[in-house]
């Protein structure tokens, strides 16, 4: 990774922590990425079960690299990311691209709950509407779309994750609005 990523890691403090085995600390890891992690997932894979087992993974990872995690190298986080990115993409891998999922019940609790039951319905069909488009895209441009916008990444951390230029991030981003964009005004006609 590009030493533009070795300043500061908040991580580092309770991964330290987390490789003695304090469970407090391993709590506070769980608190502090599964939120993330799971979106990521979910995004990526719009699929509840198959993003829980993504998130679980990628603790078991981090509990197995805890231990011999080397600072400075690259930023803790940008390494979770890609392991679960990684992982993503074998889970997609595996099964046929039209085995598209719409998203399930757990993710309407997302919907604002101050929302009127006709605004409610319009939103839960918009989030829909947009995850099922984003599942359609290729996967380079959804995950380059998943690391920005959901996952708040600038472009030099999501670049980096993906192992391209910022340019190409750029590119990628430009093609996934395009073709999300296409996929949102197909779905209203």
């Amino acid at each position: 990774m590009g030493a533009g990523l070795t300043e500061f890691d908040p991580d580092i403090d309770l991964l330290a922590r987390v490789a003695k085995g304090d469970a407090s600390a391993v709590r506070e890891m769980v608190a502090r990425k599964l939120p993330r992690l799971l979106a990521l997932a979910m995004r990526m894979l719009n699929d509840r079960g198959e993003a829980e087992d993504v998130a679980q993974e990628t603790f078991i990872r981090i509990w197995k690299h805890a231990p011999n995690w080397q600072p400075g190298v690259a930023k803790f986080d940008t390494w979770v990311h890609r392991v679960a990115l990684n992982l993503c993409y074998d889970k997609l891998r595996s099964k046929p691209q039209a085995e598209l999922k719409e998203l399930d019940e757990e993710s309407a609790d997302q919907v604002d709950a101050a929302l009127k039951p006709d605004e409610t319905m319009m939103a839960m069909q918009q989030r829909d509407q947009v995850a099922y488009a984003l599942a359609k895209l290729p996967l380079r441009q959804r995950e380059a779309l998943v690391l920005q916008y959901y996952q708040e990444l600038s472009n030099i951390e999501a670049a980096s994750l993906m192992e391209i230029s910022v340019d190409a991030l750029e590119s990628l981003l430009s093609r996934a609005r395009r073709n999300m964009r296409s996929l949102l005004l197909a779905e209203k006609d």
